[in-house]
């Protein structure tokens, strides 16, 4: 029976996880790359970079020492999915054959274009891959933070460590599920993010709900179509991890990939717009992994490819949402 947690990551997310499982009873040590922000959170409780106005519960303890958060009977890993890879590599040495792993990262790794997964599957043994799940679904931190219901997936291919997820973050306001799909729950996790992007846009552009529907409708067949490529069933994008996310995402004033989409449609510079934010926008990163991985994989992709050309080729917003709205006539299901 788990005890003792290690919380690797102490954005939003991973500091709102922490904290459910702390008001829980477990004993959860919470990782943050930034030494001063282990220090103001030891002394005050308070995540004042990235999920403020939250009084963390006193059953968490903070360090910058990974090898003190890593060292435990469960470690959740919830950093940039872009970092994932040096992160997991610097814990594994600490971690046992009986760990519990979980992950909570959403993206796909540029460069390699592995989700979350594969980068466990690569660095992990044997014995710790098959005791890791994927935790996904539509959630803001903030709104976890303040006990607000929510409802997420714990995936992982053997039900078993699904089923010991699932139990171990569930509470009276936060309800997990299990699948044992775990690319389908990762790939819709991350995508979604390069749709919100695209739909902050027409945000931003002044565009109507009419739009946003189109959008968000579009956008999930497109993620359908590259997660069936990938191996992943086809029901998992209509649930929780897929179209719950999606809207979720594409639609709420706390998402960050729409707040940045919104800037894009109305005329700001990517860098300028990234340059004010103090949390990480997955969807710009995750846009060019799921545009390389679809051109691998020869699936089409409009959205994600025009906003690939919005965020890498400096391509005129407006311009984007034509040639999308022209593009040859075909049938709903092609």
């Amino acid at each position: 029976m788990v005890k003792s947690i290690g919380v690797i990551g102490a954005g939003s997310w991973g500091t709102s996880l922490a904290n459910l499982l702390a008001k829980k009873g477990y004993q959860v040590t919470l990782w943050a790359y930034e030494a001063d922000l282990v220090e103001r959170m030891s002394q005050t409780h308070v995540n004042d970079l990235y999920l403020r106005g939250i009084t963390l519960s006193e059953n968490m303890v903070f360090t910058n020492r990974i090898e003190d958060a890593a060292n435990k009977q469960c470690v959740l890993f919830v950093p940039p999915s872009q970092a994932m890879r040096q992160v997991l590599t610097s814990c594994v040495q600490f971690m046992c054959s009986e760990t519990l792993i979980i992950s909570a990262s959403k993206g796909i790794e540029n460069d390699t274009l592995s989700p979350m997964s594969e980068i466990f599957q690569q660095i992990l043994p044997k014995e710790l891959q098959q005791r890791t799940a994927y935790l996904s679904g539509p959630t803001f931190a903030k709104e976890v933070a303040l006990e607000k219901p929510s409802a997420v997936v714990a995936a992982a291919e053997d039900e078993s460590i699904a089923v010991e997820a699932q139990e171990l973050f569930n509470t009276e306001y936060f309800r997990v599920y299990t699948n044992d799909d775990v690319i389908g729950v990762e790939l819709g996790g991350a995508i979604k993010n390069v749709i919100a992007l695209a739909a902050g846009v027409c945000d931003g552009l002044g565009y109507g709900y009419n739009t946003r529907a189109a959008l968000i409708t579009r956008g999930l067949a497109e993620m359908k179509r590259l997660g069936i490529a990938m191996g992943a069933k086809q029901e998992t994008f209509a649930g929780l991890a897929g179209m719950g996310d999606l809207v979720l995402t594409c639609t709420g004033d706390l998402s960050r990939n729409r707040t940045v989409g919104i800037e894009l449609g109305k005329g700001r510079k990517l860098q300028e717009i990234l340059g004010e934010m103090t949390m990480i926008a997955e969807g710009v990163k995750t846009t060019l992994s799921t545009y390389q991985l679809a051109a691998k994989l020869q699936v089409e992709v409009p959205i994600v490819e025009q906003m690939h050309a919005i965020l890498y080729q400096d391509k005129d917003p407006r311009q984007a949402v034509i040639e999308l709205m022209q593009r040859e006539l075909k049938s709903e299901y092609v």
